[in-house]
């Protein structure tokens, strides 16, 4: 083990590897990717292998890779200090849940370079899924939430069950102001999304706004300067099921596309009870971050910066026949502002709805009569989080850590 802490139990991963070995062994893995003229794509980015493959593995290495760890605080007081073997689909919700923040403070085209001092907003972020009980997106946070959709703590989630719980944390986190919205039965639904992200303004009077949100007056035509409301930015996840027992093979273009969209979060899915983050395809294969590794325990520095190292995957991508996928997935978009919601909805309409046979998803103007009515989900009066029930267990995690600290 090295001393950074990362346990190289997994074959899938590399690690426990000196920074300079790291360097000098990218070469050998970028020979690991195919000599071809076909595109990669990345998280809505093209990359092209035979002229800079090197620029396509820092945009793989500069997004955040969360894994497995080990010596946290017990989830809830008494539980797991560990998530191996069963946190691995809440690591990937939390990796989808980060590229739309990098999208949101830093945009899309902000690289992460390990030697040069990154951006306050890009430790902030970080600081939201660190494993303690009191980080927004921690897997404390994920797990005790998860309570809520039926899953124990320690139980494997799937693609569904993760949306609904980033759904309900969001919530809570005012610095990033999310709107998400979870499809529900394969179909997304305009006039639901466009009331979700239109919120009013402090000084706005709330029933006027509402009253045009009613009407339909916020449309695509209109900016948010004509009004006093604002866009919340939208996290956007379709759970989806693309076949019975395996992926059905009509779906593969329409899925592949989906990495094509400037909006492109990629997808959570992998096969049955093994969780990965794809994020781009080469050809018939994804592209995938992978969590099952184990690693310890990283807190942020008293000067609120986090030692980095271990939340970059560096080294060659991992790759999967598409046709090998768990059909059960969920896709991630993000959309800032409207006018990329409004694209995203063009895009969709010409790429993913042109199979007029079996369409992947619905997407349509206006809320299903036969359905419950739409409302925006709020932040209930009492925190639901868990976290206050653990409050009392603080000094016997402070002994903790003395003693960790004493026995390196």
């Amino acid at each position: 083990v090295h001393s950074s802490g990362v346990a190289a139990h997994h074959s899938g991963c590399v690690l426990a590897v000196t920074d300079n070995s790291i360097y000098t062994s990218l070469s050998e893995y970028l020979e690991e990717l195919p000599e071809t003229d076909e595109p990669v794509w990345i998280l809505g980015r093209q990359h092209h292998l035979k002229n800079d493959k090197s620029k396509l593995l820092s945009d793989i290495s500069g997004r955040l890779w969360f894994t497995y760890r080990r010596k946290f605080s017990p989830i809830g007081g008494t539980g797991p200090s560990s998530d191996a073997g069963w946190g691995c689909m809440l690591r990937c919700g939390q990796m989808m849940l980060a590229q739309a923040l990098i999208c949101r403070h830093l945009g899309r085209d902000w690289l992460w370079e390990k030697h040069r001092k990154p951006p306050e907003e890009y430790h902030r972020i970080l600081r939201c899924f660190l494993d303690r009980k009191d980080c927004c997106y921690s897997i404390h946070q994920m797990a005790q939430m998860g309570v809520g959709e039926g899953k124990s703590i320690g139980e494997w989630f799937g693609p569904n069950t993760v949306a609904q719980v980033l759904k309900k944390l969001a919530l809570f986190d005012e610095w990033n102001s999310l709107a998400v919205y979870v499809s529900m039965d394969n179909t997304v639904v305009i006039e639901d999304i466009k009331k979700m992200c239109w919120f009013p303004s402090q000084n706005c009077p709330s029933a006027h706004c509402s009253s045009l949100l009613h009407k339909g007056v916020l449309g695509r035509n209109k900016s948010p300067a004509e009004f006093c409301c604002s866009w919340k930015p939208l996290l956007l996840i379709v759970p989806l099921r693309l076949g019975i027992n395996h992926i059905n093979p009509v779906y593969v273009d329409a899925f592949k596309e989906c990495f094509k969209m400037p909006q492109s979060l990629g997808a959570l899915g992998g096969k049955p009870n093994n969780a990965y983050y794809f994020i781009g395809f080469l050809g018939n294969e994804l592209i995938y971050l992978d969590p099952h590794t184990t690693q310890l325990f990283v807190d942020s520095e008293e000067n609120g910066m986090v030692d980095d190292h271990s939340f970059h995957c560096q080294q060659a991508p991992h790759r999967m026949k598409i046709l090998n996928l768990d059909p059960s997935v969920a896709l991630g978009f993000f959309c800032k502002e409207e006018k990329d919601f409004d694209n995203w909805c063009s895009l969709v309409q010409k790429e993913i709805h042109k199979q007029q046979s079996l369409r992947m998803f619905e997407l349509v103007q206006k809320h299903p009569p036969h359905w419950p009515p739409f409302v925006p989900p709020t932040k209930p009066e009492v925190t639901t989080t868990g976290a206050e029930l653990i409050e009392s267990m603080d000094k016997l995690f402070e002994l903790e850590e003395e003693f960790e600290i004493l026995s390196v």
